[in-house]
């Protein structure tokens, strides 16, 4: 791989330069990173290919790598280290509580914040403290291409922005509640790091308090969103949508609650990753008439 060699701390700031090859991912060690050249740029060295990797499957984030489920072998944990050489390698053992805080086992290296760019956004935050989805890269790319400009959005559990800043870079002005404190901190850095301070509006408590208004789109990215209907469907008109996150199909309980609201609303439901034996996580968009 041609490639050249900078401070790893450079990297968000190199995105979108020319020279740069956006099909391949840098390499980063110890706070240096060599970062892949186009074809036709001149490079400062010419690195080996790595072989594919075959073994126990990561989400890095940052520079370090997050594992879900039971806990690696031996063996496994060397794999990954020597196939993305992390700063550190964590074990997310699952989330508790409405502030999803994530309870965590740190299996190699060291472990904080780290700065995190996906899909031309920057992420700010430390996935010891906070949830952070990597898994709903599609559903964030998705939520991004369907954003028109000037809609009015709200994201009733907002986390860190992960849905917030791929609507507000596609033109929409966010209302974006978090309730958990530390999540609703890296929020608003995340706010400032993508420049959209005069698209999101970030708000500290429970969103069932702070919906106001009508929106053109609810963006619902909790799997208890079904139990809160009622208070989103308050803050709709004929033409708005609601994307309605759950752990199995919830259209007949989303069906009933728009009902009693005296609404009626076309509800298409799609797969978005597999949660657990028999078990997917869900999404409904739900279209008010």
């Amino acid at each position: 791989m041609r490639a050249r060699k900078v401070p790893a701390n450079t990297l968000a700031d190199l995105a979108g330069e020319e020279w740069v090859d956006p099909t391949r991912r840098p390499y980063v060690r110890d706070g240096t990173a060599w970062v892949p050249v186009r074809e036709g740029y001149p490079a400062d060295e010419n690195l080996p290919e790595r072989t594919r990797y075959r073994g126990r499957g990561y989400h890095l984030v940052g520079d370090i790598a997050i594992l879900h489920g039971d806990a690696p072998t031996k063996d496994e944990l060397a794999a990954i280290v020597e196939h993305c050489r992390p700063r550190g390698v964590i074990r997310v053992k699952g989330y508790t509580g409405v502030m999803r805080i994530p309870d965590v086992e740190v299996l190699y290296g060291t472990a904080g914040e780290v700065r995190h760019r996906e899909q031309g956004y920057t992420f700010i935050l430390d996935p010891t403290r906070v949830m952070f989805a990597q898994g709903n890269r599609i559903e964030k790319a998705r939520i991004a291409s369907l954003v028109r400009p000037g809609e009015r959005i709200a994201d009733m559990f907002a986390g860190i922005g992960y849905f917030s800043i791929p609507a507000a870079m596609s033109g929409a002005q966010v209302h974006a509640m978090e309730i958990n404190p530390i999540a609703f901190e890296y929020l608003q850095r995340n706010i400032m790091a993508n420049n959209l301070a005069d698209r999101v509006t970030g708000v500290l408590g429970d969103c069932r308090e702070h919906l106001s208004g009508i929106y053109d789109r609810i963006l619902m990215g909790h799997f208890d969103a079904p139990s809160m209907l009622a208070d989103a469907l308050a803050h709709v008109r004929s033409g708005s949508v609601l994307h309605v996150h759950s752990i199995g199909n919830a259209t007949e309980t989303i069906q009933k609650e728009v009902a009693k609201a005296g609404l009626e609303a076309a509800v298409t439901s799609r797969r978005v990753k597999k949660y657990g034996p028999h078990a997917w996580h869900m999404v409904q968009d739900v279209t008010i008439s």
